[in-house]
């Protein structure tokens, strides 16, 4: 059984949050339910475990793999630029998981994350409308 899940395709307005799409490429993954929790699988060849950093702000998950670096950055081969960039996923998965418990390993160029889902009595964070009262 799979889940849906939506990639975050929103516009950061600050010019010094922005990264130019270029820069990264999208990894391909997978998702499951197993229980009480949901495992993602993403596919980066050539990353180590020091170049991941995962994230999560709000109901977005943010993961980005950078490779290591064996060639000069300076110097293109032809049909390498694409290769050797890195890896950016951000997925909209929502409020029903727990980021604190979630697990990492990466084995291989293939990274599975665990993320459990939030426990009933822990309600998300609701927005508060100004000037209501």
């Amino acid at each position: 059984m799979h889940t849906m899940i939506h990639t975050d395709t929103t516009t950061e307005t600050d010019s010094s949050n922005r990264i130019a799409k270029s820069e990264f490429r999208n990894p391909h993954y997978d998702c499951q339910h197993e229980g009480d929790s949901m495992k993602l699988i993403v596919y980066v060849p050539g990353v180590d475990a020091t170049g991941v950093d995962i994230t999560m702000h709000g109901p977005d998950l943010t993961i980005t793999a950078r490779k290591k670096r064996f060639i000069r950055r300076n110097w293109n081969g032809l049909q390498l630029e694409r290769v050797q960039r890195d890896y950016m996923l951000r997925l909209r998965v929502g409020y029903g998981y727990d980021p604190s418990t979630m697990t990492a390993d990466l084995r291989n160029g293939i990274l599975t994350l665990k993320l459990p889902v939030r426990a009933a009595s822990v309600a998300p964070p609701v927005p508060v409308l100004a000037g209501a009262a």
